[in-house]
């Protein structure tokens, strides 16, 4: 074991969006910093935001998180006029980002959020390359699903 293993604390998780691993395929994942201000910081520590209804888009070769609310605690700064679902930049390294272009435009993939966590201390936000499920496809993965949970029964009986 590495000097490094022993020193990385598991991320505490801020949001999870369930949804999307129900609706979309997801193929890679990427972990992008968050521009945030002051008082999101602190609503976030609170346990005060959610992704479920959130996506990324790419614009001028930049990632932005759209629809993602953090609503303000009451002892906010009544001087910044907080806005709970503004949209917010995501911070990732320059070939990263240019692989998720290319993959965006040409190939029909979406960006969704998948979890809002703290790592070291700072807000970040795992990304998921996606395609959307037909519908035989989500019966298929529910019924995949559904065996798991039963032949880990019938393994624990045993």
């Amino acid at each position: 074991m590495s000097k490094n293993d022993e020193k990385k604390p598991a991320p505490r998780q801020i949001a999870r969006n369930r949804r999307a691993f129900h609706d979309y395929t997801i193929e890679d994942k990427f972990e992008a910093g968050i521009v945030l201000e002051g008082w999101e910081v602190k609503s976030l520590r609170a346990g005060k935001g959610g992704i479920a209804e959130a996506y990324v888009v790419v614009k001028d070769a930049e990632a932005w998180l759209i629809g993602a609310r953090i609503d303000p605690l009451p002892t906010a700064a009544k001087i910044s006029h907080p806005d709970p679902a503004r949209t917010r930049k995501l911070l990732l390294q320059r070939g990263e980002l240019n692989r998720l272009i290319g993959l965006v435009e040409r190939k029909g993939y979406t960006l969704m959020p998948l979890d809002m966590h703290w790592t070291r201390g700072r807000a970040k936000l795992e990304i998921g390359l996606a395609k959307g499920k037909k519908a035989h496809d989500k019966r298929a993965s529910e019924k995949d699903r559904d065996w798991g949970r039963q032949r880990d029964r019938l393994l624990k009986v045993r």
